[in-house]
């Protein structure tokens, strides 16, 4: 018995003890799009690009530790996730975009945040017209809560970019930015 206990013991200090990931990361199960944890930590995260300007907002993109080791050319590896914050352009009392001395549009308040994370055979329940390899999305509130999107229209967007981008929008952009220091 008290073998038994100490054996238990063990185990409980060993799961208790390993490193912490978003719970989806940590399951055997495979997540479906929607169900990913919020990556409450991903401000820390490196930066992927930041400042991208799109008509009424600016994004800046994010990659967890595990995805900003990949390589060009490389996919990323399983556990990777980045994370795209989207801010609503700022405008003025007259209802006019904002900008900044460089002429792009300035941030303003937090909209809504979009993630997509990677997991070995994640991608099989997607559905077979769009498949994006092993990765995952989910979307949420600027607070963390979930936020209720159609997930086809970001699998969609995501799978013209093909495996040689391992469908990420802004590959390359980033590695090239990578390999100059500057993001």
């Amino acid at each position: 018995m008290r073998k038994m206990s100490i054996a238990f013991l063990a185990l409980v200090v060993l799961v208790c003890s390993s490193p912490t990931m978003p719970i989806a990361a940590q399951s055997d199960a495979m997540p479906k799009d929607g169900e990913l944890a919020f990556p409450s930590e991903y401000k820390s995260f490196p930066v992927f690009l930041s400042g991208v300007q799109k008509p009424d907002a600016v994004r800046d993109l994010y990659v967890n530790p595990i995805g900003a080791k990949n390589q060009p050319g490389q996919a990323f590896a399983n556990g990777s996730i980045l994370v795209m914050a989207i801010y609503n352009a700022k405008k003025n009392a007259e209802g006019v975009f904002e900008k900044g001395a460089d002429g792009n549009l300035v941030k303003d308040d937090l909209a809504k945040i979009f993630v997509m994370q990677k997991g070995a055979g994640w991608g099989k329940g997607a559905p077979e017209n769009l498949k994006n390899g092993d990765w995952i999305y989910s979307a949420f509130k600027a607070n963390g809560e979930r936020l209720n999107v159609d997930y086809t229209t970001c699998r969609g967007c995501h799978l013209p970019l093909g495996a040689s981008k391992d469908f990420v929008h802004r590959y390359d952009e980033y590695f090239e930015k990578r390999m100059q220091g500057a993001h």
